[in-house]
């Protein structure tokens, strides 16, 4: 058996060398990319992995002058007025758990989501370098854009919902005066709350895809300047059914969020079609006739010019089989 396992590892050695000697610039066969996404997916998940181990450890201990996890997340129960939170009056503020291993769920869950969110540069950069000699330039500057703002965007998609959490569950605890106290669950307000950001920061997307439509030419300023109205509704009715409390603070805060990035995304396509527009004219596309040939540069360029010798779209039919 011994020999056996030397001779196939040495056999694999030899295909490696093979498979080298074959493709000296890097180029990869459809099952060497089925095998290179295998390892940048255990990489990702073992980032992955890894920040839930730190979130776990941060849940009850404090990162220099940032509180605790559990702190946070606490923050917008503990907002509640003490006389109308179950325990208030004796100063505490703590949630209910009432199934043997809530707690550790909970712990686990909001330590897993927290560490994913510190190492997202980790683990997206894995799916990143996998696709990335895939693309061109100018697609790779295009996808890095995207990237960089649907981040920011759903930062502060999240941030806003965080901040509205604690006047939703005032208003909603207020509701019962002196004949309710609220003693919420541990599981179902950690689940609440993290609903709550996703959507938020979810949404918070969705005005991104417009400027991206709009500059690739599906979408023309004109055609959204037509819809605005219909677009401003539409948001607010995605408003009142995507928030999952039942309060105003949640749904008018992000529909008013998404009307005014919406509107953003709007100038930007009016300012882009605009400079589109003057591009043709200077260039006379618009007076050419229907048989007459555009302005182009027709001259193909080489694949060195274009993209590294690397990229999977330089290598020839036989290297995929």
């Amino acid at each position: 058996m011994a020999e056996a396992a030397n001779g196939t590892g040495a056999s694999r050695n030899t295909r490696g060398r093979r498979s080298r000697r074959k493709n000296p610039d890097g180029t990869m066969t459809l099952i060497e990319h089925v095998y290179e996404f295998r390892r940048r997916l255990g990489f990702a998940l073992l980032f992955i992995v890894i920040g839930g181990i730190f979130g776990w450890i941060w849940f009850e201990q404090h990162l220099g002058p940032i509180p605790s996890l559990g702190n946070i997340m606490n923050g917008p129960y503990c907002a509640i007025p003490a006389s109308q939170r179950f325990g208030g009056d004796q100063g505490t503020c703590r949630l209910l758990a009432t199934q043997p291993f809530e707690v550790f769920m909970v712990r686990l869950k909001v330590g897993v989501a927290a560490g994913a969110v510190v190492l997202s540069p980790f683990w997206l950069y894995q799916f990143w370098a996998f696709i990335a000699p895939g693309l061109y330039s100018k697609e790779r500057k295009y996808a890095l854009t995207f990237v960089g703002f649907a981040s920011v965007l759903f930062a502060a998609g999240a941030v806003l919902a965080y901040l509205l959490v604690p006047h939703a569950l005032a208003l909603l605890a207020g509701l019962g005066q002196d004949q309710f106290i609220t003693a919420l669950t541990a599981d179902k307000y950690i689940s609440f709350i993290l609903s709550l950001l996703v959507i938020f920061g979810v949404s918070f997307e969705l005005p991104l895809i417009v400027v991206m439509l709009n500059l690739v030419g599906v979408v023309k300023y004109q055609q959204l300047k037509r819809w605005r109205r219909g677009i401003l509704f539409a948001l607010f009715v995605f408003a009142a059914f995507a928030t999952p409390g039942s309060d105003p603070f949640s749904m008018l805060g992000l529909a008013a969020a998404l009307t005014v990035l919406f509107e953003i995304a709007i100038q930007i396509a009016r300012f882009h079609d605009r400079k589109r527009d003057k591009v043709r004219q200077d260039e006379g596309w618009d007076k050419l006739a229907d048989d007459e040939a555009a302005p182009f540069d027709y001259t193909p360029s080489t694949v060195e010019e274009d993209e590294p010798a690397t990229s999977p779209r330089s290598r020839s039919t036989d290297d995929i089989t």
